[in-house]
């Protein structure tokens, strides 16, 4: 069943799995928070200890954030494991505002599933799990953006209730009412 969690260190041996099928896509891993660490992303268990920090303090709205950052909640998607344990599948990110960037090109929220999980859910379960702590947030509603190349999340989107507002520089945005 696809959950939201916190990052923690106790799921380093499936993160770090899970980050490296990432290794062929191009550019970082949308939502995983490594921008938060200024340096190349790496999966030894000392870089996860620190990124698992630095998503910490991002979480803290009362926390002065660096330059361009805004409060975001970022959570590792999984998924219960053959052997009953919890596997990191993908990653979420909820942003608690929104700077000029995030609002033509990233949104409220972002996500990606690691491509062995892809096609079974779970972005959509994720992003519907994430509509629920918007509404804790009071944000009323989501922008949520997608390549326009990306037919899959478009329809994750609009399955999730998005409706397209435009398409600007290759990337269509939604909003969802919450």
């Amino acid at each position: 069943m696809t959950a939201l969690v916190r990052p923690t260190v106790e799921l380093y041996d499936t993160w770090a799995a899970c980050v490296g099928e990432f290794e062929n896509e191009p550019g970082h891993i949308h939502a995983s928070a490594t921008w938060l660490i200024d340096r190349e992303p790496e999966t030894t268990r000392e870089y996860c200890a620190e990124l698992v920090a630095a998503i910490e303090a991002n979480a803290d709205a009362s926390r002065v954030q660096p330059e361009g950052i805004v409060p975001a909640d970022t959570y590792w998607v999984t998924d219960d494991g053959d052997d009953g344990d919890r596997v990191v599948v993908g990653f979420l990110q909820l942003r608690h505002t929104l700077t000029e960037r995030l609002r033509e090109i990233g949104g409220h929220v972002g996500y990606s599933i690691r491509p062995s999980y892809r096609r079974r859910g779970h972005a959509g379960r994720a992003l519907r799990l994430s509509m629920e702590r918007a509404r804790d947030l009071d944000l009323g509603r989501l922008l949520v953006t997608c390549h326009d190349d990306n037919p899959a999340s478009a329809r994750t989107i609009e399955r999730a209730g998005g409706v397209l507002e435009d398409t600007r520089n290759g990337v269509r945005r939604y909003w969802i009412d919450l």
